[in-house]
């Protein structure tokens, strides 16, 4: 059965955050949330201490695409405090399950409202700021969950977090050594010699370093695999924010000069992975525990895929294959890739992770990102998806279980 979300609304005094999950959830609708955010500044006017209120008022700038007052907002609302309570659980709960997380935007940390959205489990949130002493205790919890995203921001503070976080002696998931390890050239590096997985290696490069490549220096000097045309992203961007192909160094030259104050960048060879129909076929795929599981598969004419712009609304015949996807996942992708698989949780044992992915026309897994903050949800009209919703349910069983799992080894 679909999940039914509730239209976010204010309530001054409740100790929970109006949440993610419901927040965007309506914004997927095509909520107006403007007067929500009036609501709230008029509120924080009154209550300028209130921090839950500052966090949900800098979760709407976010979504509302305003990132530098959001940032703001967040900061206030940290300086208040570092602990807050999520409206997932359903009735009493069984399991607290505690969120380590780090400031940033909404795709910064894991986001574990999805996850356990309507459970028995009841989710906080408690975080960590780069540069401060990280506490020796916690709020009380049965598991803890280090949602903390990899990203030039954080990983000092991952790194910090592999010292401490077995002074907690708590079940743990997803335990930060492993997410260190995350960045997009390193992914590359360590996948690059799998021969069950196609991806190109990708390289850091300063600002001086594009600047060379597109006056001339050879590509093979950053890639030893470089071969034109170019992907090109800033450092720590996501959905697709900067992301270009570049055929040439006259166009490498064009990009540049959009992206003056961008100090870093990732670069790696384009891979066409179009299938024999001509299209691209872009797919979610998700590890609970080392199992997979398709959380979406878009179909596309542009190779720069997401689910929003595929299309999928207005093309029937996409939607049928990718429910027949979903249906056949198990017998069919899972068992094609099943040494890709096994060999991505080999190189990073995490807990839960995802990856975006595609297949190339010899067959091979082509990875192009694997991440912990991929959002995987089940908010798509049930009327025009109805099969998602039946995936979804499976991802989320399936990461419960695991939360119950792990807090049944503090009572072993």
């Amino acid at each position: 059965m679909p999940l039914s979300i509730p239209v976010p609304e204010l309530v001054p005094d409740s100790p929970f955050q109006l949440g993610l999950e419901s927040l965007l959830h309506a914004a997927f609708l095509e909520m107006d949330l403007n007067p929500l955010g009036a609501r709230l500044i008029a509120h924080l006017n009154e209550k300028p201490n209130d921090a839950i209120r500052y966090m949900d008022l800098s979760f709407i700038l976010q979504i509302g695409g305003n990132e530098t007052m959001a940032a703001s907002i967040q900061r206030e609302a940290l300086r208040l405090e570092r602990h807050f309570r999520l409206p997932t659980a359903a009735g009493e709960p069984a399991i607290k399950l505690l969120a380590i997380m780090a400031p940033g935007n909404f795709m910064a940390n894991t986001p574990l409202e999805f996850l356990v959205s309507h459970a028995d489990i009841a989710l906080e949130a408690y975080y960590l700021v780069p540069g401060e002493p990280i506490p020796s205790e916690l709020p009380e919890h049965d598991v803890i969950f280090v949602a903390i995203g990899e990203s030039a921001a954080t990983g000092d503070l991952l790194a910090e977090l592999c010292v401490v976080i077995d002074g907690w002696q708590s079940p743990l998931l997803n335990h930060p050594l492993h997410s260190l390890c995350l960045a997009r050239d390193s992914v590359s590096l360590l996948l690059n010699e799998v021969a069950s997985i196609h991806m190109p290696l990708t390289a850091r490069v300063s600002r001086l370093e594009l600047d060379a490549l597109a006056d001339g220096a050879e590509e093979t000097a950053y890639l030893a695999d470089g071969a034109w045309p170019l992907i090109v992203r800033p450092v720590d961007s996501h959905a697709g924010k900067g992301l270009e192909k570049v055929n040439d160094r006259m166009e490498l030259r064009t990009y540049r000069a959009r992206f003056e104050d961008v100090p870093e960048f990732y670069i790696s060879s384009f891979v066409d992975y179009r299938s024999a129909d001509g299209l691209f076929r872009k797919y979610r795929i998700v590890f609970v525990e080392g199992a997979p599981f398709l959380c979406h598969m878009a179909i596309s004419n542009h190779w720069m895929v997401h689910y929003l712009n595929a299309d999928m609304t207005q093309n029937p015949e996409r939607r049928a294959e990718e429910a027949r996807a979903m249906a056949d996942f198990d017998e069919s992708f899972a068992v094609r890739h099943r040494e890709a698989f096994s060999a991505l949780h080999d190189a990073f044992p995490l807990d839960y992770f995802g990856i975006d992915c595609g297949e190339t026309l010899a067959g091979e897994l082509l990875i192009f990102e694997l991440d912990t903050g991929m959002i995987v949800h089940a908010m798509d009209p049930p009327d025009m998806f109805p099969y998602k919703h039946v995936a979804m349910r499976k991802v989320f069983d399936a990461f419960q279980r695991m939360v119950h799992n792990a807090a049944g080894r503090r009572d072993a």
